[in-house]
């Protein structure tokens, strides 16, 4: 079974989160983590005074213990998000940078960088609100939808789990708390896998579904590479 982590990195370094990192390295737990840039001021910016400075320690951190390098067989990528209403650049002309900056400036390392559309939920949703952008952006998503999309989105082979084993979609769904359900409609929870593999279960949608299928697409694996060709 593939086991992926969603991991911020600033939690590595939380009191009571000491032993975190050695133990998805214990599990081999694949890391998928989040960087909106390679810049401290864009981060900073972005999420808060510092957490650029803190993901840096925990990258390092987690190359110390064979996350990101070759012959470990200890996955670590990390995730890019636009600073605002806009849809992500390409994304193997923006891994290059990632990897010249952070590994010149940093000496860090990593797999791959997956480019993904902000969701207009949660804190970006209130922000764009707030902006009187909201309306403006679901149309950008709207009109940059591409079928060819559709069949490589994540929540068609993965599904979320929140930290009391429900399942969810997608990572989005579980922020706007829409559990996955079986036929009589009740939450599934990560136990019901042992009989039910989900097989032709429906998927809830709504608006903010268009981040995933406007583009180049995005999903757990960054651009989908049938929106890419």
């Amino acid at each position: 079974m593939r086991v992926i982590d969603r991991c911020n990195l600033t939690i590595l370094e939380v009191a009571g989160q000491e032993d975190l990192a050695e133990f998805l390295k214990l599990e081999q737990v694949e890391i998928v983590a989040s960087l909106p840039c390679y810049l401290a001021d864009n981060v900073d910016r972005q999420r808060g005074k510092g957490v650029f400075e803190s993901s840096i320690r925990g990258l390092r951190r987690l190359n110390a213990l064979g996350y990101g390098r070759d012959g470990t067989g200890l996955v670590l990528n990390l995730v890019y998000n636009p600073q605002g209403p806009s849809l992500p650049p390409p994304q193997e002309a923006l891994e290059a940078d990632y990897r010249r900056e952070l590994g010149d400036n940093f000496g860090v390392v990593f797999n791959c960088l997956f480019t993904l559309a902000n969701m207009p939920i949660a804190r970006f949703g209130s922000t764009l609100i707030s902006k009187g952008e909201f309306d403006r952006y679901m149309g950008l998503l709207r009109q940059a939808h591409r079928d060819d999309n559709l069949d490589s989105v994540m929540c068609r082979d993965l599904v979320s789990v929140d930290w009391r084993g429900y399942l969810y979609d997608c990572d989005f769904n579980q922020m706007l708390d829409l559990p996955l359900t079986g036929a009589d409609s009740a939450p599934r929870r990560l136990e019901d896998l042992l009989t039910d593999h989900l097989d032709h279960n429906p998927i809830k949608v709504a608006g903010h579904c268009y981040g995933c299928t406007a583009g180049q697409g995005s999903s757990c694996g960054g651009a989908l590479k049938e929106a890419a060709e």
